[in-house]
C-alpha cells in the first residue's frame, strides 16, 4: 500500500496527481494546460514517469499518446491523505480534527451535513470506534 501522497510527493508531482485524480485520465499535453505554471512540456512527462516509478500512476497507451491515471481511487488517495493529516497535525485525534474543521469561519455546515455527521458520530460510538 502507498504511503500517504502528501508525505511522498513533491508540490509538481501533488498537482499532477490532484489533476489526475480531478479528471481520472490525461495525458502529459492535458496535464500541462491543466495545472498552475506548468513547466515544460518534457518536464511533465519526465514527472508523469516519476510518478509511475514511485507507483502512483499507470499509463496506457492510446494510438501514439500516453493517457496516464492513477494507481488507487480518490477515495482510498483521500483516506490516506486525511490519516496523515490527522497524525501530523492533530496528534492523531479525530476529535480535534473535527473542531478545527468546524471552527474554521469560512466552511460552512448546512443541516444536512450537521445531521449526517451527528448520525456517523452515534454509529461510530455504536460500533466503538
Amino acid at each position: 500500500m502507498p504511503q500517504s501522497l502528501q508525505s511522498r510527493l513533491s508540490r509538481r508531482e501533488r498537482q499532477i496527481m490532484d489533476f489526475l485524480f480531478q479528471h481520472r485520465s490525461a495525458t502529459a499535453a492535458e496535464v500541462m494546460r491543466g495545472i498552475p505554471d506548468p513547466p515544460s512540456y518534457s518536464a511533465v512527462r519526465a514527472l508523469l514517469r516519476t510518478l509511475e516509478a514511485k507507483g502512483h500512476a499507470r499509463h496506457r497507451e492510446d494510438g501514439p499518446r500516453y493517457v496516464y491515471e492513477p494507481t488507487e481511487t480518490r477515495e482510498r488517495a483521500r483516506k490516506t491523505a486525511l490519516h496523515h493529516l490527522v497524525r501530523t497535525f492533530f496528534d492523531g485525534s479525530a476529535a480535534q480534527a473535527v473542531s478545527a474543521l468546524l471552527d474554521s469561519s469560512d466552511l460552512k455546515l448546512d443541516a444536512n451535513d450537521a445531521e449526517r455527521l451527528a448520525r456517523l458520530i452515534e454509529q461510530a460510538k455504536r460500533e466503538g470506534r
